[in-house]
Protein backbone atom coordinates (compact mmCIF):
# COMPACT_ATOMS: atom_id res chain seq x y z
CA UNK A 1 0.00 0.00 0.00
CA UNK A 2 1.51 3.65 -0.47
CA UNK A 3 0.61 5.49 2.80
CA UNK A 4 0.58 9.47 2.94
CA UNK A 5 0.80 11.28 6.36
CA UNK A 6 -0.83 14.58 6.81
CA UNK A 7 -0.16 16.59 9.20
CA UNK A 8 -2.71 19.57 9.56
CA UNK A 9 -1.16 22.99 11.19
CA UNK A 10 -4.02 25.11 11.90
CA UNK A 11 -2.60 28.92 12.82
CA UNK A 12 -5.38 29.63 15.09
CA UNK A 13 -5.93 28.06 18.49
CA UNK A 14 -8.23 28.43 21.58
CA UNK A 15 -6.61 27.51 24.49
CA UNK A 16 -3.20 28.17 23.16
CA UNK A 17 -2.81 31.04 20.69
CA UNK A 18 -0.72 30.18 17.81
CA UNK A 19 0.57 27.51 19.58
CA UNK A 20 1.53 25.77 15.68
CA UNK A 21 4.22 28.36 16.04
CA UNK A 22 5.52 27.75 19.53
CA UNK A 23 8.94 25.98 19.50
CA UNK A 24 10.54 23.57 21.77
CA UNK A 25 14.29 22.71 21.62
CA UNK A 26 14.30 25.59 18.46
CA UNK A 27 11.87 23.82 16.48
CA UNK A 28 8.21 24.27 16.20
CA UNK A 29 5.39 22.24 17.05
CA UNK A 30 4.31 20.84 13.59
CA UNK A 31 8.14 20.40 12.26
CA UNK A 32 8.65 18.50 15.59
CA UNK A 33 5.78 16.09 14.34
CA UNK A 34 6.77 15.85 11.25
CA UNK A 35 9.92 14.65 12.30
CA UNK A 36 9.09 11.91 14.51
CA UNK A 37 6.69 10.83 11.76
CA UNK A 38 9.07 10.64 9.21
CA UNK A 39 11.40 8.06 11.61
CA UNK A 40 8.66 5.70 10.61
CA UNK A 41 10.00 3.31 8.14
CA UNK A 42 6.01 2.52 6.87
CA UNK A 43 5.00 5.73 4.76
CA UNK A 44 5.86 7.29 1.48
CA UNK A 45 4.89 10.50 1.83
CA UNK A 46 4.51 12.85 4.95
CA UNK A 47 3.29 16.48 4.52
CA UNK A 48 2.30 19.32 6.50
CA UNK A 49 -0.74 20.78 5.52
CA UNK A 50 -0.95 24.48 6.96
CA UNK A 51 -3.46 27.50 6.24
CA UNK A 52 -0.70 30.11 7.54
CA UNK A 53 2.08 31.63 5.63
CA UNK A 54 3.74 31.96 9.14
CA UNK A 55 3.51 28.27 9.34
CA UNK A 56 4.75 27.48 5.73
CA UNK A 57 7.77 29.82 6.09
CA UNK A 58 8.63 28.50 9.87
CA UNK A 59 8.27 24.93 8.01
CA UNK A 60 9.80 25.28 5.00
CA UNK A 61 12.65 26.79 7.32
CA UNK A 62 13.55 23.67 9.01
CA UNK A 63 12.80 21.54 5.33
CA UNK A 64 9.52 20.34 5.34
CA UNK A 65 7.29 18.79 2.58
CA UNK A 66 4.61 21.75 3.30
CA UNK A 67 1.66 22.95 1.33
CA UNK A 68 -0.48 25.56 1.74
CA UNK A 69 -4.19 24.76 2.20
CA UNK A 70 -7.46 26.79 2.13
CA UNK A 71 -8.17 28.72 5.24
CA UNK A 72 -12.17 27.59 5.45
CA UNK A 73 -11.50 24.16 6.49
CA UNK A 74 -13.63 23.36 9.86
CA UNK A 75 -11.46 20.15 10.63
CA UNK A 76 -7.90 18.52 10.08
CA UNK A 77 -9.65 16.00 8.16
CA UNK A 78 -11.14 18.25 5.51
CA UNK A 79 -7.53 20.11 5.23
CA UNK A 80 -6.30 16.00 4.76
CA UNK A 81 -8.59 15.80 1.84
CA UNK A 82 -7.41 18.92 -0.02
CA UNK A 83 -4.15 17.12 -0.24
CA UNK A 84 -6.24 13.85 -0.96
CA UNK A 85 -6.92 15.33 -4.53
CA UNK A 86 -3.50 15.97 -5.88
CA UNK A 87 -1.24 13.05 -4.00
CA UNK A 88 -2.54 10.12 -4.53
CA UNK A 89 -2.18 7.21 -2.50
CA UNK A 90 -3.96 3.91 -1.14
CA UNK A 91 -4.51 4.79 2.71
CA UNK A 92 -4.11 8.37 4.08
CA UNK A 93 -2.90 9.47 7.91
CA UNK A 94 -3.84 12.20 9.33
CA UNK A 95 -1.44 13.10 12.75
CA UNK A 96 -2.76 16.12 14.16
CA UNK A 97 -0.45 19.11 14.47
CA UNK A 98 -0.06 19.19 18.24
CA UNK A 99 1.05 15.43 19.03
CA UNK A 100 4.68 15.57 19.26
CA UNK A 101 5.02 12.38 21.11
CA UNK A 102 3.52 10.50 18.04
CA UNK A 103 6.17 7.22 17.36
CA UNK A 104 6.49 4.88 14.81
CA UNK A 105 4.51 2.08 17.04
CA UNK A 106 1.50 4.33 16.77
CA UNK A 107 1.76 4.31 12.91
CA UNK A 108 2.48 0.18 12.49
CA UNK A 109 -0.48 -0.29 15.15
CA UNK A 110 -2.84 1.80 13.16
CA UNK A 111 -1.68 0.82 9.14
CA UNK A 112 -2.17 -3.01 10.83
CA UNK A 113 -6.16 -2.31 10.72
CA UNK A 114 -5.96 -1.80 7.17
CA UNK A 115 -4.68 -5.42 6.18
CA UNK A 116 -8.39 -6.39 6.35
CA UNK A 117 -9.96 -4.48 3.45
CA UNK A 118 -12.86 -4.17 5.10
CA UNK A 119 -11.47 -1.52 7.26
CA UNK A 120 -12.15 2.30 6.19
CA UNK A 121 -11.32 4.46 9.31
CA UNK A 122 -9.12 3.68 12.07
CA UNK A 123 -7.71 5.13 14.99
CA UNK A 124 -6.14 4.26 17.88
CA UNK A 125 -6.93 3.82 21.66
CA UNK A 126 -5.22 3.55 24.81
CA UNK A 127 -5.95 2.25 28.26
CA UNK A 128 -6.61 5.63 30.32
CA UNK A 129 -4.47 7.03 33.46
CA UNK A 130 -6.80 7.35 36.17
CA UNK A 131 -6.35 11.29 35.74
CA UNK A 132 -8.19 10.93 32.60
CA UNK A 133 -11.28 8.78 33.22
CA UNK A 134 -12.67 11.86 34.05
CA UNK A 135 -11.16 14.67 32.54
CA UNK A 136 -13.03 15.95 29.50
CA UNK A 137 -10.30 17.22 27.34
CA UNK A 138 -9.56 13.31 27.38
CA UNK A 139 -11.78 11.56 24.45
CA UNK A 140 -12.59 8.25 25.68
CA UNK A 141 -13.97 5.36 23.48
CA UNK A 142 -15.33 2.47 23.99
CA UNK A 143 -15.62 -0.29 20.98
CA UNK A 144 -17.27 -3.85 20.44
CA UNK A 145 -15.23 -7.31 20.42
CA UNK A 146 -13.90 -6.43 16.66
CA UNK A 147 -12.35 -3.61 17.97
CA UNK A 148 -14.94 -1.27 16.06
CA UNK A 149 -15.81 2.32 17.87
CA UNK A 150 -19.39 2.41 19.37
CA UNK A 151 -19.19 6.08 20.55
CA UNK A 152 -16.63 8.65 21.39
CA UNK A 153 -17.49 11.16 24.42
CA UNK A 154 -15.93 13.63 26.58
CA UNK A 155 -17.97 11.94 29.21
CA UNK A 156 -16.10 9.21 31.39
CA UNK A 157 -18.07 6.12 29.25
CA UNK A 158 -18.69 3.60 30.51
CA UNK A 159 -20.29 4.85 33.31
CA UNK A 160 -19.72 2.52 36.44
CA UNK A 161 -22.71 1.80 37.91
CA UNK A 162 -22.30 -0.93 40.44
CA UNK A 163 -18.03 0.31 41.06
CA UNK A 164 -17.14 -2.76 38.84
CA UNK A 165 -13.88 -1.08 37.80
CA UNK A 166 -13.70 -1.09 33.74
CA UNK A 167 -11.20 -0.80 32.00
CA UNK A 168 -11.44 2.91 30.09
CA UNK A 169 -9.86 3.91 27.23
CA UNK A 170 -9.02 7.10 25.85
CA UNK A 171 -9.32 7.80 22.31
CA UNK A 172 -5.76 9.43 20.50
CA UNK A 173 -6.17 11.53 17.73
CA UNK A 174 -4.50 10.09 14.70
CA UNK A 175 -6.53 8.57 12.00
CA UNK A 176 -6.11 6.37 9.00
CA UNK A 177 -8.55 6.30 6.14
CA UNK A 178 -8.65 4.93 2.71
CA UNK A 179 -10.06 7.57 -0.05
CA UNK A 180 -13.62 7.16 -0.44
CA UNK A 181 -13.86 7.55 3.42
CA UNK A 182 -12.23 10.28 3.75
CA UNK A 183 -14.05 11.47 0.60
CA UNK A 184 -17.09 10.99 1.87
CA UNK A 185 -16.57 12.49 5.29
CA UNK A 186 -16.59 15.98 3.62
CA UNK A 187 -19.53 15.36 1.43
CA UNK A 188 -21.45 15.19 5.13
CA UNK A 189 -23.06 18.04 7.08
CA UNK A 190 -21.91 18.60 10.38
CA UNK A 191 -23.53 16.03 12.12
CA UNK A 192 -25.41 16.59 15.94
CA UNK A 193 -23.44 14.38 18.01
CA UNK A 194 -19.91 15.51 16.53
CA UNK A 195 -21.46 19.38 17.20
CA UNK A 196 -22.42 18.17 20.97
CA UNK A 197 -19.14 16.92 21.81
CA UNK A 198 -16.56 18.61 19.22
CA UNK A 199 -15.31 15.32 18.10
CA UNK A 200 -14.90 15.29 14.39
CA UNK A 201 -15.25 11.36 14.41
CA UNK A 202 -18.69 11.34 15.62
CA UNK A 203 -20.15 12.28 11.91
CA UNK A 204 -18.10 8.50 10.83
CA UNK A 205 -20.31 6.85 13.27
CA UNK A 206 -23.34 8.72 12.94
CA UNK A 207 -23.50 8.31 9.03
CA UNK A 208 -23.14 4.58 9.59
CA UNK A 209 -19.19 4.42 8.90
CA UNK A 210 -17.38 2.14 11.33
CA UNK A 211 -14.22 3.56 12.49
CA UNK A 212 -11.61 0.92 13.66
CA UNK A 213 -9.41 1.01 16.65
CA UNK A 214 -6.35 -0.24 17.46
CA UNK A 215 -4.96 -0.58 21.16
CA UNK A 216 -1.48 1.03 21.41
CA UNK A 217 0.75 0.82 24.84
CA UNK A 218 2.20 4.33 24.47
CA UNK A 219 -0.18 7.08 24.75
CA UNK A 220 0.80 10.68 23.46
CA UNK A 221 0.25 14.54 24.94
CA UNK A 222 -1.75 16.09 22.74
CA UNK A 223 -0.36 20.11 23.51
CA UNK A 224 -3.97 22.72 24.44
CA UNK A 225 -2.04 24.53 27.03
CA UNK A 226 0.78 25.85 28.17
CA UNK A 227 1.58 22.94 30.91
CA UNK A 228 1.27 20.86 28.17
CA UNK A 229 3.66 22.52 26.60
CA UNK A 230 6.38 22.73 29.14
CA UNK A 231 5.55 18.43 29.91
CA UNK A 232 6.08 17.44 26.31
CA UNK A 233 9.39 19.80 26.85
CA UNK A 234 10.47 18.26 29.67
CA UNK A 235 10.20 14.95 27.98
CA UNK A 236 11.73 15.05 25.12
CA UNK A 237 14.57 16.72 26.70
CA UNK A 238 14.89 13.80 28.63
CA UNK A 239 13.93 15.48 32.72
Amino acid sequence: MKVIAVIPARLQSERLPRKMLREIAGRPLPVLVYQAVRSSPLLDQVIIATDSEEILASCRAHACDVRLTSAAHRSGTERVQEIAQSVEADIYLNVQGDEPMIRPAHIEVLLKLFEDSAVQVGTLKTKASPEDIRNPNAVKVVSDREGRALYFSRSTIPFDRDRSEPCYFKHLGTYAYRRPALDRFVALPESSLERVERLEQLRFLENGISVYTAETLYDTIGVDTEEDLARVAGLLSGN
